[in-house]
């Protein structure tokens, strides 16, 4: 009682100073919120008092679900999607084939055409996503049937992050220029994959639960869960996760920054002792064109990473820890991406050029400049001579150029190789 009384009479006293209150609310919250309620008539006048009445009074926004056309646009792409999932088995088409060239046309289509539904996108912006995806369909179908062909097999790794770029377009309402919004974009992308792993944990839990149920009851739940669950399922988390982010974006805008931040230095220490490991062991990049490839594929994880991981520290203020942390890791990935180029610089040199080498060198030009141009906007952050918005610029300028390249991997190189 005495403890509130103190508490009490502190606020009352530092009413007008908005440092001391929050000093006393981080001291004991539960015991401020109390004797705040107590004070706030006898000061219900004052504009700080006012403010801080909102804020601990604010209520959480609900789950939103949307309206009801919404939910039908939704229920209706996932029925759609589970369809041409579908396809191979109803009309008895090899399904390697198919999936590697159809699964992302799939899915990123109706999640398109979701979002630029929600975000009312004028015809002339909505458009040109459209006509990419529908020239891309005809295109990766018609393509000859050699799974040897070293193009085709690019063109269909490329073409759905190639698609990806399209609803990145359609997400920012086709403002290229925009650095905000293409940083939201990628903000949302972070998101989009914590909401989907929940959702698939979910879903991996609701099927055990109903494998146990059914085989007590000697029911065999094995033909459903092959033919419908496990293709309708997989195939919709994603646009399930995106009408959820949209609509909820309180549900994992405080999850991001701290995996964010749990990741970076534990990558960090793993890429050293990478690094260390390549150059205390017999491997010779230079020579092992598999372990090149899997080096190549752990490098564009971590970038991946580390650009998730910049664009939410520019959502708030950054501590110099967190700056330190990122400045290293992007340096160290820097020096591995050069020891990659180096490699394939060499196998260019020593074998001559093919798709794979082509493709391999132009991503990884590609990460290694923006890694350059990030890395540096983080030193001038850490140093106090440049802000956040340079680091947006610096992040979301090169967005682009990844789009472009991808482009040229699926549409241009099968052409020049004539579909070797």
């Amino acid at each position: 009682m005495q403890q509130q009384e103190t508490i009490q009479s502190a606020i009352q006293a530092s009413i007008n100073d908005p440092k001391a209150l929050e000093t006393l609310y981080r001291k004991n919250k539960s015991g401020f919120q109390q004797a705040f309620k107590a004070v706030y008539p006898a000061v219900m006048e004052n504009p700080v008092a006012q403010s801080w009445h909102e804020r601990l009074n604010f209520q959480e926004e609900e789950i939103s679900w949307g309206n009801k056309y919404e939910l039908i646009l939704l229920i209706a792409g996932a029925c759609l999607t589970g369809l041409i999932i579908k396809i191979p088995h109803l009309f008895s088409l090899n399904q390697e084939t198919f999936y590697s060239r159809n699964l992302g046309l799939a899915i990123i289509p109706f999640i398109t055409l979701f979002l630029a539904w929600k975000k009312r996108l004028t015809d002339k912006k909505f458009i040109l996503p459209v006509a990419v995806i529908v020239a891309s369909a005809l295109y990766i179908n018609l393509l000859p049937q050699s799974p040897k062909s070293d193009t085709i097999i690019l063109a269909c790794l490329h073409l759905p992050i190639f698609l990806w770029s399209m609803f990145g377009y359609t997400f920012i309402g086709g403002k290229l220029k925009d650095a905000t919004a293409k940083i939201n974009f990628l903000r949302y992308n972070g998101d989009l994959v914590v909401m989907s792993a929940i959702i698939a944990l979910a879903g991996i839990l609701f099927t055990g639960i109903n494998f146990g149920l059914f085989q007590l009851t000697g029911v065999d739940f094995q033909p459903l869960f092959e033919n419908y669950i496990v293709i309708w399922g997989p195939a919709s988390i994603p646009l399930f996760a995106t009408f959820l982010v949209i609509n909820n974006p309180q549900l994992v805008n405080k999850i991001s920054p701290v995996i964010a931040k749990i990741f970076t230095p534990l990558v960090l220490v793993t890429l050293l002792g990478f690094l260390v490991a390549l150059a205390s062991t017999s491997k010779n990049i230079y020579q092992d064109r598999e372990f090149l490839l899997t080096f190549n594929g752990l490098l564009i994880g971590v970038m991946a990473i580390i650009i998730f991981s910049v664009s939410e520290a520019t959502k708030t203020e950054s501590t110099k820890f967190n700056l330190v942390m990122l400045i290293a890791l992007s340096t160290l990935t820097i020096l591995a991406n050069g020891i990659a180029l180096s490699a394939i610089g060499f196998r260019l040199f020593e074998f001559g050029a093919t798709p794979n080498r082509l493709a391999v060198l132009g991503s990884n030009i590609l990460i290694f400049l923006h890694l350059i141009a990030v890395t540096r906007q983080l030193i001038l952050l850490f140093q106090n001579k440049s802000g956040s918005q340079q680091l947006e610029n610096s992040i979301g300028y090169f967005l682009p150029a990844y789009s472009i390249w991808t482009a040229f991997v699926t549409f241009i190189l099968p052409l020049l190789f004539q579909f070797k």
